[in-house]
């Protein structure tokens, strides 16, 4: 199945499901999106007008031609266990995982009468829940597909983000350093604060900007790390090193000098992509 999208179901109308639903909608897509969560998170979404309608995911995939795969990791793995069935041939199937190795070999495993292209929008805030969704989310953040395919490959550039494709391996080489890294450096040193109360006294924007990522729950990341442990266990082994690094360095001044320029040049060049 390929050409225009009519029906697009979105599984998980969360921060991410539901941001993309309303990007689309902002985009110019006229179809019916169709929504599959929790009671709960479906109620809110109609009533933000996130959704169209809410139906159970084999009534959904049924009458679709994109299912957007937007849960928690786990999740997914076995959505994509259960919906080969449930779908029409060709149906693109999608994902926002955030890895991608275990996703797209399971999809390989079970994915036969539908078609399916592994994503990550590289995206997000550190609360959750469709209420904090926003059309803009993906607005210039790179789109990671671990597969070509022309009409979502139009839709993501429509929605204003910025396609990078890579294998899936290489996806989650890279995700460890620039990602998961960040997260588990800002729940570091907000425990660590947290054995200093008196500390928070004297914060300010540094360690608010730096501890920002500590507010996100640990169920959304528990799955990552159980998908990513070897590949973020290696980026973790690299921090610990520079660490100990800066450490032996502290009074040195040429060599923290050299530290700060190089990292100060990686740090403007990534505000520059």
């Amino acid at each position: 199945m390929s050409g225009e999208w009519r029906a697009v179901t979105i599984a998980g109308v969360g921060l991410i499901g539901g941001s993309f639903a309303l990007a689309l909608r902002q985009a110019g897509f006229k179809g019916k999106i169709i929504g599959v969560s929790s009671p709960a998170t479906v109620a809110a979404a109609l009533d933000r007008g996130v959704i169209d309608q809410a139906l159970p995911l084999a009534e959904a995939a049924a009458q679709s031609d994109v299912i957007y795969l937007a849960q928690p990791i786990e999740r997914i793995l076995e959505t994509l266990s259960a919906i080969d069935g449930m779908v029409r041939p060709g149906t693109l199937i999608t994902d926002a995982g955030s890895t991608k190795r275990a996703i797209v070999e399971r999809a390989r495993e079970t994915i036969h009468r539908g078609r399916f292209v592994g994503g990550h929008p590289m995206a997000g805030k550190e609360v959750r829940g469709v209420e904090a969704a926003e059309a803009d989310l993906f607005r210039t953040r790179p789109y990671v597909l671990t597969a070509p395919d022309p009409e979502l490959e139009r839709w993501i550039e429509k929605i204003g983000a910025r396609i990078v494709k890579l294998e899936a391996a290489e996806h989650d080489r890279l995700v460890a350093l620039v990602s998961h890294l960040p997260q588990l450096l800002s729940t570091a040193l907000a425990s660590l604060i947290a054995g200093h109360p008196e500390a928070a006294r004297v914060a300010g924007p540094a360690a608010a900007d730096l501890t920002r990522l500590a507010r996100s729950p640990y169920d959304i990341w528990r799955d990552i790390f159980s998908t990513n442990a070897t590949e973020i266990d290696g980026v973790l082994a690299g921090a610990i090193a520079q660490l100990q690094t800066l450490r032996e360095n502290l009074l040195s001044q040429p060599e923290m000098q050299a530290t700060f320029a190089r990292a100060a040049e990686a740090a403007s060049q990534l505000r520059q992509t």
